[in-house]
């Protein structure tokens, strides 16, 4: 299997290169590039065309959700999973919504990590538990959208389920005891049916809705 490609971004340098480090030591992980603020975040997305962008969200000039915005807009395959030490302000729904795909903070173990970089390179979605917990409460407030989805099938529901509660695809399979072929094909069906384009839009819109909960 091919490397996954990654691109850092962090304003402080010694936070920069202490990440490097720590994924650099990764045999399933490449680090293509590194950038210090948002503007070269998203010109060095664009030439570069890494898997991943590990973006931190405060950063002078453009900081990390405009960048995420524009990264998603120009080059849509790239990831975005951020990191962050913010959990409980303003900016988690916004850098979501801005197209990241993840959100992980920074006092996260280089294990849990690696296995969010794993994930969103898969485009599978990654939260941190207090994170979750935030936009749960966030999602609450929210004003009720009038789009109504198309209905979802009951082993739709079943898997939008899993996806809520953190299993990657091929956990998802081995607990349907189906393929991963056959998951992948009911995850993209509830991206169409819900008209969002990642799976944590998908679960945030299915909490904010009630067709799934994490309990």
């Amino acid at each position: 299997m091919s490397k996954i490609r990654i691109l850092v971004v962090d304003d402080h340098i010694v936070v920069r290169k202490g990440l490097m480090a720590i994924l650099e030591t990764e045999p399933g992980i490449e680090v293509v590039g590194e950038a210090g603020d948002g503007k070269e975040a998203v010109e060095k997305a664009c030439s570069l065309l890494p898997d991943v962008v590990l973006m931190d969200l405060v950063m002078p000039g453009m900081d990390g959700i405009e960048a995420t915005r524009q990264i998603k807009q120009r080059v849509p395959q790239v990831q975005v999973l951020v990191l962050t030490s913010f959990s409980t302000n303003d900016k988690v729904i916004p850098s979501l919504s801005a197209g990241a795909t993840g959100y992980l903070l920074k006092d996260a173990t280089p294990v849990d990590l690696v296995k969010a970089i794993e994930q969103v390179a898969q485009g599978e979605g990654a939260l941190h538990p207090a994170v979750t917990r935030y936009v749960l409460g966030q999602i609450k407030n929210m004003p009720e959208e009038t789009t109504v989805e198309e209905e979802l099938t009951e082993r739709e529901k079943e898997v939008l389920q899993y996806m809520a509660q953190g299993y990657s695809n091929a956990e998802i399979a081995r607990l349907l005891v189906v393929s991963n072929a056959t998951v992948h094909t009911h995850v993209s069906r509830i991206l169409s049916k819900l008209n969002v384009s990642s799976r944590t839009q998908a679960v945030l819109y299915a909490l904010k809705r009630g067709i799934v909960s994490l309990d």
